[in-house]
Formats: C-alpha cells, structure tokens, sequence
C-alpha cells in the first residue's frame, strides 16, 4: 500500500469520531487520517437528507476520491462492506473491528444490543437500529486484503461471527485478542496499531 495513502475510519452505532483516535495515533503509516462521523450520531450534527444506510453509504463512498484503506468498528463495518461491494476499485485494504459483517447475528449467539442501545440514546435515529444489512450472499465476491479484529469477550459480535466471515471473505486474516470486548480498538490500542501497520504493508 502506498505510504501515503488515506486511512479513513469509520466508528459504529455511537457515531464516536474519536473511537478509532488512540489506535490512530499510533499508526507508523504515514497516510491522511479522516474520521468520519454519521450525521445526527454523537457529535455529528444531523442532516435531513441522512434517512438511512444507504444515505451513510453514499457519505463513505464521497471520501474515496483516490485508493484508500477503509478501518471500521461494528455498524462502520457493514458500511466498510457495503463501499467495498460498489468502489472495490478505490479500497486497498479493509479492516474490521467486531462487526456483524452483514451477517445474522442471532445464528452466532449473538446478544441482541439494540433495546438497550435505543433506551441509552433516544436521540438516535430509530431506522439504523431496525434496518437489516444481509450481505451474506456478497462476501466471497470481496478480494480486498481484510484484517479481522475480534475479542473473545464481547457479547454483542461473538467470536463465531468473525470466524464466520474469515470463511467467507476470500482474502481475510482474523485476530482474536484473549478478553477483548465491543470496543477493543479503543481499549487495545496498543496491540492493535502494529496489527494495522503490518497489514497495511501487504500488497494490495
């Protein structure tokens, strides 16, 4: 991957523009860091015209002016999935954090979050946490290079999602950190930047 290349990171259903920040500063690649955010999510303002995932999608796929690596947390994730499915072209590399992957979560053990979510932040939008993604018919179409974080103590996208989507994606490595939880990325910063670094140095 060229040096130089964008890094633009997706955060999930918080819309936490500074969730990807501590794995970010320590990231050895040299390229631009874009954080982006969901509109009318954390610290986002909201837009009228954002209705749903396809509106979050168009958002991403407007960052990708030239090849960029997409590294993405949970709800990120599937969006990660979806611009790799339309622009594989403007994606060297993927990296997904404990995402659903568009996969049905239930049918991995997966505990269903978005009741308590909705209860924690009622002043999210209702249609990101009713929406269904199944892109499970898609992923083995997704050559690009994808590193898989995962923890084995995370209750909301269980080990056996990751491992589901390493079978799936043809060009997928999974990392499984021992006692790490939905927002690993930001708890094991340290751990995980030099996962990163290395798997954006592969070739692309």
């Amino acid at each position: 991957m060229n040096p130089l290349a964008p890094l633009l990171f997706l955060p999930g259903a918080s819309g936490n523009t500074g969730f990807w920040r501590p794995v970010a500063d320590q990231l050895v690649h040299g390229g631009e860091r874009i954080h982006l955010g969901w509109p009318g999510f954390g610290q986002t303002p909201p837009d009228p015209a954002v209705e749903g995932f396809d509106d979050l999608l168009t958002l991403v796929l407007a960052q990708l002016h030239r090849p960029s690596a997409l590294i993405a947390q949970s709800m990120g994730g599937v969006l990660a999935l979806q611009a790799a499915l339309v622009r594989p072209e403007r994606i060297t590399h993927l990296v997904l954090a404990v995402t659903s992957g568009g996969l049905p979560l239930a049918e991995h053990g997966a505990e269903d979050w978005r009741a308590a979510f909705r209860l924690a932040y009622p002043q999210l939008p209702d249609w990101f946490a009713t929406a269904s993604e199944n892109l499970v018919e898609r992923l083995p179409s997704i050559s690009i290079p994808t590193l898989l974080l995962w923890g084995d103590a995370d209750p909301i996208s269980t080990v056996g999602v990751g491992q589901h989507l390493a079978s799936m994606l043809p060009n997928a490595r999974l990392v499984i950190l021992p006692g790490g939880s939905h927002d690993l990325a930001m708890e094991r910063a340290q751990e995980i930047a030099p996962l990163i670094d290395r798997h954006l140095s592969t070739p692309a």
